[in-house]
């Protein structure tokens, strides 16, 4: 990973935000058919917007939005295609795990994909429930105590 790589956390508006929104749009909403219209969430001013960046290009991504005063839930979490399998997206969670245990969050869940179960697996998350499909994908639901 290039060490020119800084994390923020940000929130709509700040000058970083509408590159999160073309990664995950790029990333995450464009190859399943979707529009830009349908990257925002109601919930996005509300939640924690941490992105990886070089300079004023945003490289990866990871929100949560808290949905009590104990957890709520990760989402949204991208890296760029030519940044993968480096070890950015596990930088990227594990430093939105740090901020939410210095908050007193104490567990976070999430809808993973299929094909990124082992991911999240590696970084301690195990999955519950059965499997679903959400924007026609199969996902699972996973969890982790902070």
């Amino acid at each position: 990973m290039a060490d020119d790589t800084s994390l923020a956390f940000i929130h709509p508006g700040h000058p970083l935000y509408d590159g999160e929104l073309e990664l995950r749009f790029r990333v995450l909403r464009e190859p399943l058919g979707f529009t830009r219209a349908d990257v925002k969430f109601p919930f996005e001013d509300a939640s924690l917007h941490l992105v990886a960046h070089a300079g004023d290009t945003v490289t990866g991504c990871v929100l949560f939005h808290p949905e009590d005063a104990h957890g709520g839930r990760l989402f949204q979490m991208a890296v760029a295609p030519s940044l993968q399998g480096q070890g950015l997206g596990a930088r990227l969670v594990r430093a939105l795990e740090d901020e939410l245990r210095q908050r007193r969050f104490r567990h976070v869940h999430l809808h993973a994909r299929a094909q990124v179960v082992p991911f999240y697996e590696r970084l301690g998350y195990a999955v519950y429930g059965e499997p679903y499909v959400e924007v026609g994908v199969p996902h699972r639901n996973m969890q982790r105590d902070l």
